[in-house]
């Protein structure tokens, strides 16, 4: 046995390589790959936090409701002449088409979670089953949905979509920033920001707050929890929606039937390295994430290591604080 296990595994060390000196010349290129990659799962992350916030669970089926709209994006723009080479728009036509796919993305994934919340969730709720069922049930849905697109979509990845040309704006002592990097950076940090603002400032949001710190009391003083999960799931989905058009950006080739998993794992990592029910959070842990994988990839020498080096710096922030870097939940914050 010993000697079956020692075959399997590389006796030289090529398979592991300290690259020290491609770390210190690509460092601003991965920073900024880092933070474009990390501002996606930042947007993932929200729906985990957000219903982990208002019901202390956690909806895996969350990562279908992001390819859900990563489909939608992907359909879009394919019916509107969109393909593999690079779209030759005016600029005011392009924003429209973006904007339409972004809408539909948006669309797509907010109607996804919606249906999960009734399906699954609010079914559930009325039988009072313990958490365990929860987190069965939107595994199983998750592999469900899963399922549905791999027999209408097959297991190829959907054709590249190509959204806008690649073009260099500035470099940064060598690292070169391109404008897709500062669009999806920028739109994500306002996107939650505008969440983030709504949360904390509106009507629905102090509902959604109430709901998260305290249920039977804030169902006491008027609220409509049913109504306020729903209001959540949607918000959500919502925000998968404005990640997946990001995620097409990133990844032409990013619609496949289980191109949400990893994903998910990872925005749901993100989550709770944030501090999981904190808004904030979120979009703070997508960055870490994002950051920790590029140069754990670039310092290792395989992308192979991206993912190894960021659960093991995931693994010991909760060790020294369990609730995350911000910690604090959303049904203690305060506007």
């Amino acid at each position: 046995m010993l000697d079956l296990v020692l075959q399997a595994v590389p006796m030289d060390d090529s398979w592991i390589n300290f690259d020290v000196q491609s770390f210190i010349q690509g460092f601003w290129s991965n920073t900024f790959g880092g933070l474009t990659y990390g501002a996606v799962y930042g947007l993932i992350a929200l729906g985990y936090t957000l219903v982990y916030g208002v019901l202390n669970l956690i909806n895996f089926a969350h990562s279908e409701v992001f390819i859900s709209g990563v489909y939608a994006v992907v359909f879009t723009l394919t019916g509107l002449g969109f393909n593999g080479d690079t779209p030759n728009l005016p600029l005011p036509a392009l924003i429209g088409d973006l904007l339409l796919a972004l809408l539909a993305g948006m669309a797509a994934s907010a109607i996804v979670a919606f249906i999960v919340e009734r399906a699954a969730y609010r079914t559930l709720r009325k039988r009072n089953p313990p958490r365990l069922v929860y987190l069965i049930t939107a595994i199983g849905v998750s592999f469900t949905i899963q399922g549905l697109f791999f027999l209408w979509r097959g297991a190829q990845p959907e054709p590249s979509v190509i959204l806008i040309p690649t073009v260099q704006v500035f470099d940064v002592f060598g690292g070169i920033v391109y404008n897709y990097e500062i669009v999806i950076l920028v739109a994500a940090i306002v996107t939650m920001v505008v969440v983030d603002q709504f949360i904390r400032r509106s009507r629905i949001g102090r509902g959604i707050r109430a709901v998260a710190q305290d249920p039977d009391t804030a169902t006491l003083m008027g609220v409509n929890r049913e109504r306020i999960i729903v209001i959540t799931f949607i918000i959500g989905g919502l925000v998968a929606g404005v990640g997946a058009i990001f995620w097409i950006m990133l990844v032409p080739q990013g619609a496949q039937y289980n191109g949400g998993f990893v994903l998910g794992v990872k925005a749901f990592a993100a989550a709770v390295l944030g501090g999981i029910g904190n808004v904030r959070g979120a979009l703070l842990g997508g960055l870490l994430i994002g950051l920790i994988g590029n140069y754990g990839q670039t310092l290792l020498g395989a992308a192979e290591w991206s993912d190894v080096v960021a659960f093991v710096v995931l693994v010991v922030v909760l060790v020294v604080r369990p609730t995350g870097l911000l910690g604090q939940s959303m049904g203690r914050s305060r506007a």
